[in-house]
């Protein structure tokens, strides 16, 4: 009997290790609800899967290669959060740095779009140095709030902007700059009722509303003319190698090319603004799932970032721009998501959909246009946190914000914000707000101005 008794239910093995590894009872959960949160989570941020694809080809990256790179940068990334980090965070290609790596740096500044994957790369490389050296926590520290908040509601205009512009509900006008568009072309109109459909059930709270309603929105499009129905099961799903899609951009970037072409402003925003908008995420879901110590301030911060710079070099040289953590996950986390499990379920997830690599082909940059849009809605919330009575507040928040879409740049935005404040600060006597790295940064920003 005892040998009865002793004997273990293979079924309990798996279930025994993860726990063990992910100290899920220690956490207050277990593998059932991880694997849920896990789920939840993907389907929140799977748009990013279409999303992203859609303004990288604006760059000349081929759709195919840059749906695969998205998948298994997200797949890697996320994986490295959940096993190493522990924490039930996503990672994938962040909105807001694939606009500026598309509209800003390939478009705007003539690179190519090697060129600045080298420039990605060598922005994770720095991330990863200032992790190991501590120096990111003496600049978020330097750093002061009311251009954080405005970095996050500047990035939201823009995104917003270009979802917008993408849909055609704004266009170039030679005398205007921009008009509002053709608003009774087919084009403009799925774009009008991805909008109030996704809008619509956002405001219900429905989870993956965002994936539902690009689909939604595609078929409208399928039916309005503007995208073509699919014409059998090859249109859904890849029937060859998925990892072969890839290969178009993968190992690609041109590192020296990057280094050579004077990129100082590219290397701040791709760098700055991965490094708020990360630790932003991180303290934010955390805070959710319960996971910040009694301080406020989250354990293993530097394993969690450190997944962060390796997904982004990663993800480089496999072909997509910054991977950076995403608030989607706190989705997963109102599950009871708690540990890496969920991140790691979410990354096979991520791995598993490559094999659905053609149905990019399907969707219409009026179907991602709404998304682009409503995330701008979600990211200018911070704007309230903002004190717009206090002048010397306001100015840099509004010249962060404003300029971001109207020049087309995040790191145009962080530039008049870094100056705008440490000037205004300065000449008004309140000079002990400013600090060793608001004054290195204006400074680095003047002399990029003055020498182009």
């Amino acid at each position: 009997m005892s040998t009865v008794t002793n004997k273990k239910n293979p079924s309990d093995q798996p279930e025994g290790f993860l726990e063990k590894f992910f100290h899920l009872n220690e956490l207050g959960t277990n593998v059932r609800t991880e694997v849920l949160a896990g789920i939840t989570t993907f389907v929140t941020m799977a748009y990013i899967l279409f999303v992203n694809p859609n303004i990288l080809k604006d760059a000349g990256m081929p759709v195919a290669a840059t749906f695969a790179a998205t998948a298994i940068a997200a797949a890697v990334g996320t994986l490295i959060m959940g096993l190493y980090a522990n924490y039930p965070i996503a990672l994938a290609p962040g909105m807001g740095l694939n606009a500026f790596f598309t509209y800003a740096v390939v478009l705007g500044m003539g690179l190519s779009w090697q060129t600045a994957l080298g420039a990605v790369f060598i922005s994770g490389f720095v991330f990863f140095l200032m992790t190991v050296t501590k120096v990111r926590e003496w600049i978020i520290e330097g750093v002061p709030p009311v251009l954080r908040l405005s970095i996050g509601v500047g990035i939201g205009l823009f995104i917003a902007f270009i979802g917008l512009k993408n849909g055609g509900l704004i266009v170039a006008d030679p005398a205007t700059f921009v008009a509002l568009g053709d608003m009774k072309s087919s084009g403009v109109l799925v774009t009008v009722f991805g909008l109030i459909v996704t809008g619509w059930m956002m405001a219900k709270n429905i989870k993956g509303g965002l994936l539902i309603g690009i689909a939604v929105t595609t078929l409208f499009s399928m039916i309005m003319g503007v995208s073509p129905f699919p014409t059998g099961i090859s249109s859904f799903i890849s029937t060859s190698n998925p990892l072969a899609a890839i290969a178009p951009v993968a190992f690609q970037l041109d590192i020296m090319g990057a280094i050579s072409y004077g990129f100082i402003s590219i290397l701040f925003a791709f760098t700055f603004v991965d490094l708020f908008d990360n630790i932003g995420t991180l303290l934010g879901v955390s805070r959710k799932a319960g996971l910040l110590d009694k301080n406020g301030n989250l354990p293993r911060a530097g394993k969690a970032l450190m997944a962060d710079s390796v997904g982004t070099m990663f993800g480089a040289v496999v072909g997509t721009p910054t991977v950076t953590s995403y608030i989607e996950s706190a989705s997963g986390v109102a599950e009871g998501g708690k540990s890496g499990l969920t991140a790691v379920t979410v990354a096979g997830l991520f791995a598993i959909s490559l094999i659905f690599a053609p149905l990019v082909g399907l969707i219409p940059g009026q179907a991602t246009a709404p998304v682009l849009i409503l995330v701008g809605v979600l990211m200018m919330s911070e704007v309230t946190q903002i004190n717009f009575e206090d002048f010397t507040e306001a100015l840099p928040a509004f010249m962060t914000i404003v300029m971001m879409p109207l020049t087309f740049s995040i790191a145009q935005g962080l530039a008049f914000g870094f100056m705008s404040y440490t000037i205004i600060k300065l000449i008004t006597g309140r000079h002990s707000e400013n600090n060793a790295v608001t004054y290195i940064l204006t400074i680095l920003f003047i002399i990029h101005f003055i020498i182009g």
